[in-house]
């Protein structure tokens, strides 16, 4: 993509009349759109080429995960199905069911049969061989209380080990908190190469209605930035959603939510006072030393309105309630929770998410439609799309970098000093909001930050060795 030719406005005193006799007349000074276009050509450009195999390996092991949850169904329908029934057992006869065949661990959570043909989860923390973060989950038929199987679990989505594994892969290419620098890296630059893409694709679509030839590079350039322009809404919603939980963008963006008041609310999970021990895993709805028991426990839930699917988290001490929790995330939401007293039943605590703040809801539904939870098939499907067309885009601009020099490798540059030509009234407030969006999202001011410095270094270097101006190296393309 070629950059018009700029020109001065400096007119030499003794410069030759027209033929008409009369003086030239200064050329028109370029607009601030005009000034801008080379800039965002130049970063366009040079962070597409740099973050692009990052951005590449994002969107792979993005359409996997997308395509993950089908698979999860047909892989894991054994231990995630039965035969229905004709009356759901006690939900703390399965849990027992479960201990008697995994005694090992300590019960951290049960997920009830949502479906009538879906089976309980009884997750077991703390057992060998299986990791810190992750609990074993153990599939009970509701009906029978047969062990159907045990299987790893990570996450609040119940990720089963192939999902979970593509999860990780995605996350941190499996290299732990130090690999999820290449996520976040490719998730801070993502809008900032989509937005500049719009900004190119318009400025180019008013200066040339049409673009003219069909094959080569411009009918690759006519691809890419088609493409480009339907799915840089999507690319900008998987780039801000991504941040929300990204380890340095996301502190930060936690840190700003707190201080307006649009954090995430919770259900406070202190109990009544102290009682006597209860043990979620040897529930079994009496009134003694195990308090109400699990099944009056989910009772009380159901009575304040939380319908499938919850999840029953036992107290964490003698002090503490039990928490019941709605984890529905698609839609409608379903994400209500109650703390109740495991020693009189009584509901101590409720949070709806009706009453969550605005930005605590936006990010709940951003989070989910980005893993493609939200709406079901239909969002995973949408998710897979925009993961082939980043893919398609990345070949597309590597090509056309190709075919803009075919003598080098690396093709013809684009001119640097691009900033030096917009004009400061316009560069001043540019420069402040960008130093504020990096100071938020480190990954894209500190590269931003070595790309300037690189840049200004090259430029001073090519000034003192008497190169051509950012000007003369513009109009020569």
């Amino acid at each position: 993509m070629s950059t018009a030719p700029t020109t001065t406005t400096d007119e030499s005193p003794d410069s030759p009349d027209s033929p008409d006799g009369s003086k030239p007349s200064a050329p028109a000074k370029p607009s601030a759109a005009a000034t801008l276009r080379p800039l965002v050509l130049r970063l366009h450009f040079y962070a597409g080429v740099l973050v692009a195999p990052f951005l590449l390996v994002a969107a792979l092991t993005g359409f996997l995960y997308a395509a993950s949850f089908q698979a999860e169904k047909i892989i894991y329908a054994d231990e995630m199905t039965v035969s229905v029934g004709d009356t759901k057992l006690p939900i703390s006869e399965q849990v027992a069911a479960a201990r008697e065949a995994h005694p090992e661990g300590t019960v951290t959570a049960v997920r009830p049969s949502p479906e009538d043909e879906e089976t309980t989860r009884v997750m077991l923390s703390g057992v060998p061989g299986v990791g810190e973060t992750h609990t074993l989950a153990v599939f009970v038929d509701p009906y029978t209380a047969k062990v159907e199987g045990a299987l790893e679990q990570y996450g609040s989505t119940g990720a089963l080990p192939v999902r979970t594994w593509i999860d990780e892969f995605h996350r941190d290419l499996h290299l732990g908190e130090n690999g999820r620098l290449y996520s976040e890296l490719a998730a801070s630059w993502l809008w900032v190469i989509a937005g500049g893409g719009l900004v190119l694709w318009f400025a180019r679509r008013r200066a040339q209605r049409k673009i003219r030839g069909t094959s080569g590079r411009r009918r690759t350039l006519g691809l890419h930035g088609t493409v480009g322009v339907w799915a840089s809404v999507g690319f900008i919603f998987l780039s801000a959603t991504g941040l929300t939980w990204s380890a340095y963008a996301g502190a930060n963006i936690d840190v700003l939510r707190t201080s307006l008041g649009q954090s995430t609310p919770s259900v406070s999970s202190a109990g009544g006072g102290e009682h006597t021990g209860h043990d979620a895993a040897a529930g079994s709805g009496s009134t003694t030393e195990h308090g109400v028991g699990l099944d009056k426990v989910l009772a009380a839930a159901r009575a304040e309105g939380l319908s499938d699917p919850v999840e029953i988290v036992p107290p964490a001490d003698e002090t503490s309630a039990y928490v019941v929790k709605q984890v529905q995330r698609s839609w409608p939401t379903k994400q209500d929770a109650v703390a109740v007293d495991p020693t009189s039943g009584e509901v101590l605590d409720t949070v709806r998410f009706a009453d969550y703040p605005v930005l605590a809801k936006l990010t709940r539904w951003g989070i989910d439609a980005h893993t493609g939870v939200l709406f079901g098939i239909v969002n995973q499907l949408v998710l897979m799309a925009l993961a082939a067309s980043l893919v398609l885009l990345i070949l597309w601009g590597y090509r056309m970098w190709w075919l803009r020099g075919r003598a080098s490798a690396f093709g013809r540059p684009i001119p640097r000093g691009a900033w030096q030509q917009v004009p400061p009234l316009l560069l001043v407030p540019l420069m402040a909001v960008v130093a504020v969006v990096g100071y938020f999202v480190p990954l894209l001011g500190i590269p931003l930050a070595a790309f300037i410095a690189v840049d200004v270094i090259l430029g001073e270097i090519d000034h003192r060795r008497g190169n051509r101006t950012y000007k003369e190296r513009a109009g020569a393309q």
